[in-house]
C-alpha cells in the first residue's frame, strides 16, 4: 500500500495526503502548497506518507 501512496503523493500529492491522514491541517497544508506550485506540494505529501514529518 505504501507503494501506491508514494506513487499517488508524486501524481497527485493532496490525495496521497488525504489517504494517508484524512481531512485536516496536513491535507490543506499540501493543497495549498500544490496549488501555489506542483513541487513543493510533492515533497511535502512525499514526507507525510513515509511518516518522515
Amino acid at each position: 500500500m505504501s507503494i501506491i501512496k508514494i506513487i499517488l503523493a508524486v501524481l497527485l500529492p493532496p490525495l496521497a495526503v488525504f489517504l494517508h491522514v484524512g481531512l485536516g491541517t496536513q491535507f490543506w497544508i499540501s493543497l495549498i502548497l500544490t496549488l501555489l506550485f506542483w513541487i513543493p506540494g510533492v515533497i511535502y505529501a512525499l514526507l507525510v506518507v513515509t511518516d518522515t514529518i
